[in-house]
């Protein structure tokens, strides 16, 4: 079912100190950036490395940019830190439907656009004991002619 951790979500105030600062600690650099005007934020993709699927996994680090934004609410509760984890999977739309059947809550019906094109959807943090968790299936592992929308994180 879930082949990686695709990433780990990582809430901050400002992106760009917050990339200079795993640039300069770990050497990380910046894979990929965009900006999701449905959900509020700046994002940036740190790769670390790449996984025996072919895949690889990440550093998101997110930015607000619409204070009424989840990320900008979160913030505002907890400081920054880690927001969420996100596995990967080769088929988001069966895996979480399959975990909906053993009682998840699965916060989206279908699966929306995430970074770089990916589908993505979420499980209820209350159901996976205080960790919001995402399933991630990567653009080149679905077929292409999606929705065009802003990305979803």
């Amino acid at each position: 079912m879930l082949t990686r951790i695709d990433h780990i979500g990582i809430a901050c105030f400002d992106l760009d100190k917050t990339v200079d600062f795993y640039r300069a600690t770990y050497g990380f650099e910046v894979f990929h950036t965009e900006v999701n005007e449905e959900q509020g934020v700046r994002e940036a993709m740190l790769r670390i490395n790449g996984t025996d699927d072919g895949g690889a996994s990440y550093i998101q680090l997110l930015e607000p940019v619409d204070e009424d934004s989840t990320v900008a609410k979160w913030l505002a509760r907890h400081g920054e830190g880690v927001h969420h984890i996100a596995f990967g999977t080769g088929d988001v739309d069966a895996d979480s439907e399959e975990i909906r059947g053993r009682g998840v809550r699965v916060l989206y019906d279908e699966p929306r656009r995430g970074s770089m094109d990916s589908r993505i959807t979420f499980l209820h943090p209350k159901d996976c004991h205080g960790v919001l968790t995402e399933l991630v299936t990567a653009a080149s592992s679905h077929t292409s002619g999606e929705s065009s929308a802003t990305a979803s994180h």
